[in-house]
C-alpha cells in the first residue's frame, strides 16, 4: 500500500469527550468482576474445601480456558451487525453471564456433596469465563469506531486509569479495612457480601459503557466498509503472523500484565503485608494513600501520550516501574518489615514511595494497551484492507491470557515450595526465612524480571504517533476514493 503524504487538515472520527468517559466503564463492569474473583482461591479452598494444589490447577486451567474462547468471541464479534450494532448486544449479554456465573458459584459450590463441588466449581467457572470474555473483547475492539484520532485515543487510558484506580483501591480498602474486621476471616458471609455490590456497581456501568458507544456503534465507523475483505476463521494465523506490531505489542504488554497479576494476587498481597510487614489492613491504608498519586501519574502519562505518542509513554513507564520493583526488593533488605508498620518511619515512608511508583507507573502499558490495539487495527486496515477488529483484540487476549495463566501457579507453586502444600499462607502465619524470600520473589523480584521482556519489546515497536498519523491519512484517502466511485456509479 502507497505511503500517503501527511495532511495536516485531517478530518478524524473524533469522539465526545462523555462518550470516551461513558464507554471507558464497560472495561470497569469487567475489572469489578476481575476483582472479586482474585479472592475465588480462599473461597474454593476455605469454604467449599477443595485443595490449594486443585484450585491452582483449576484457575490456571480457566485462565487458558479464557484464552481458547477469545479468538471465538472476536470472530463473532466482526461478524455481527444488527439493529443494535455490532457491540452493544455482545456488552450486555456478556455482563448477564457475569453475573448468573457469580451468583451460582458462589451460592451453591460449597452446599453440595464434596464429590460434585469440584465439577460445579469448574462448570460455572467457564461460564463466568465465556462472559468475562464477550464483554473485554468489546472494549479492545470498539476502540476502532470510537475514535481514530491519534491524540485523542489516549485520553481513553485516563478515563480507565482512574476507574481502574478507584475499582482496585476502594476495593482493596473494602476488603481489608471492612470485609474483614466484619467477618473475621474469608467466609461465605464476606463473599455474599462483596459479590452483590459488586455485580450491582457492574451492571450499571454496562449500561452508561452502552449508552457511551450508542452513537458510534454504526456501519460507517467499521473501516473501510464496504472495501473490507471478507475473513474466515482460519485467517487468524496468517494475520499475527503479518502483523509484527502486533506481536511485539502482545509480547511487551503480556509480560508487564503477568509481572503486576502476581503482585495482585490476594496470597502476595497477604504475604507481603500480613505476613511481612504484619499488617494486613495496612494494604487498604496504603491503597488509599497512592489513589491521588496513582492518578496524577496516569494523567502525565497520557499527557506524554498525546503529545509524543504511545509508545513513548510505553516506554518511559515501563523504566521508571522496573526501578521501583528493584528498589522495594532492596529496600527490605536494608530496613526490618516489621518496623515499617508501626507508625511513620523512613522506611514505610520509601515502601510508600517506591509502591506508587511501581503500582502507577506499572499500569500505564495496561491502559494503554486499547488504544494500542487499535492502532495496530488500524495498521492491520491499512496493510491489508481487513477491517477485523475483534480478530485483533482476541488474539492479543488469547496469547495475553495463556501467558498471564501462569500467574496463580506460580503462585501456588512458589508457596508450595516452601511447605505451604495444603492451605494458601494467611495473616496468621509467622514470618520465615523462606516466607520472606519467597515474598520478595513473587511480589517484586519476578515482576521485575518480566518489565526487561517488555522494555526489549517496544524497543522494535514502530506504531509511534507519526507513523499512526499517515496511516490515518491513508486510510481517509482509501475511503474517500472509495466514496467517488461510487458516486460516479451511481
Amino acid at each position: 500500500m502507497s505511503t500517503a503524504v501527511l495532511d495536516t487538515n485531517q478530518e478524524y472520527n473524533r469522539a465526545k469527550l462523555w462518550q470516551i468517559g461513558f464507554f471507558a466503564l464497560n472495561n470497569t463492569a469487567t475489572n469489578l468482576y476481575m476483582f472479586i474473583l482474585m479472592f475465588v482461591s480462599y473461597y474454593a479452598a476455605g469454604v467449599a474445601g477443595l485443595t490449594v494444589a486443585v484450585v491452582s490447577m483449576v484457575l490456571t486451567f480457566m485462565r487458558v480456558f479464557d484464552g481458547i474462547t477469545d479468538p471465538i468471541v472476536g470472530f463473532i464479534i466482526d461478524k455481527t451487525e444488527s439493529k443494535f450494532g455490532k457491540f452493544r448486544p455482545l456488552m450486555v449479554l456478556g455482563n448477564a453471564i457475569l453475573a448468573t456465573s457469580v451468583i451460582l458459584m458462589y451460592t451453591i459450590t460449597h452446599t453440595l456433596p464434596q464429590e460434585f463441588q469440584l465439577i460445579f466449581f469448574i462448570l460455572t467457572y467457564a461460564l463466568y469465563v465465556v462472559g468475562y470474555t464477550f464483554q473485554t473483547a468489546v472494549t479492545k475492539a470498539a476502540q476502532t469506531v470510537l475514535t481514530n484520532d491519534p491524540k485523542q485515543r489516549p485520553v481513553f487510558a485516563v478515563f480507565d486509569g482512574i476507574y481502574n484506580t478507584v475499582v482496585f483501591t476502594i476495593g482493596q480498602v473494602y476488603v481489608a479495612s471492612y470485609l474483614i474486621t466484619k467477618h473475621g476471616d474469608f467466609n461465605i458471609g464476606l463473599f455474599t457480601e462483596l459479590n452483590t455490590l459488586a455485580i450491582i456497581i457492574a451492571a450499571i456501568c454496562t449500561i452508561v459503557a452502552v449508552i457511551g458507544i450508542s452513537g458510534k456503534d454504526r456501519k460507517e465507523f467499521y473501516g473501510l466498509a464496504d472495501m473490507t475483505v471478507n475473513t474466515r476463521f482460519r485467517d487468524y494465523w496468517p494475520i499475527l503472523k503479518g502483523n509484527k506490531p502486533l506481536q511485539l505489542l502482545i509480547t511487551a504488554v503480556t509480560a508487564d500484565k503477568l509481572a503486576f497479576s502476581l503482585l495482585r494476587q490476594s496470597v502476595v498481597v497477604v504475604m507481603v503485608f500480613g505476613i511481612l510487614m504484619g499488617n494486613y489492613a495496612l494494604s487498604g491504608t496504603i491503597s488509599m494513600i497512592t489513589v491521588v498519586p496513582i492518578l496524577l501519574i496516569t494523567f502525565i502519562a497520557v499527557a506524554v501520550a498525546r503529545k509524543r505518542g504511545m509508545r513513548k509513554s510505553f516506554v518511559q513507564a515501563t523504566w521508571i516501574a522496573f526501578g521501583s520493583l528493584a528498589g522495594l526488593v532492596a529496600l527490605f533488605f536494608v530496613f526490618d518489615p516489621a518496623t515499617m508498620s508501626g507508625g511513620v518511619s523512613l522506611g514505610i515512608v520509601l515502601f510508600v514511595i517506591l509502591y506508587t511508583l511501581a503500582m502507577g507507573f506499572g499500569q500505564i502499558p495496561s491502559t494503554l494497551v486499547n488504544p494500542m490495539i487499535a492502532d495496530v487495527s488500524d495498521y492491520e486496515t491499512y496493510k491489508s484492507g481487513r477491517y477485523v477488529p475483534g480478530m485483533l483484540g482476541t488474539l492479543f487476549s488469547f496469547i495475553d491470557k495463556l501467558i498471564t495463566s501462569l500467574a496463580p501457579a506460580i503462585v501456588g507453586f512458589g508457596v508450595a515450595l516452601i511447605g505451604f502444600s495444603n492451605a494458601f499462607p494467611t495473616v496468621n502465619d509467622p514470618l520465615t526465612t523462606s516466607l520472606f524470600g519467597m515474598t520478595l520473589f513473587l511480589a517484586f523480584g519476578l515482576p521485575a524480571l518480566m518489565l526487561i521482556i517488555s522494555l526489549v519489546c517496544m524497543k522494535f515497536y514502530k506504531l509511534d504517533d507519526k507513523k499512526m498519523e499517515e496511516i490515518q491519512t491513508e486510510l481517509a484517502r482509501i475511503k474517500a476514493e472509495g466514496k467517488v466511485e461510487e458516486t460516479e456509479a451511481v
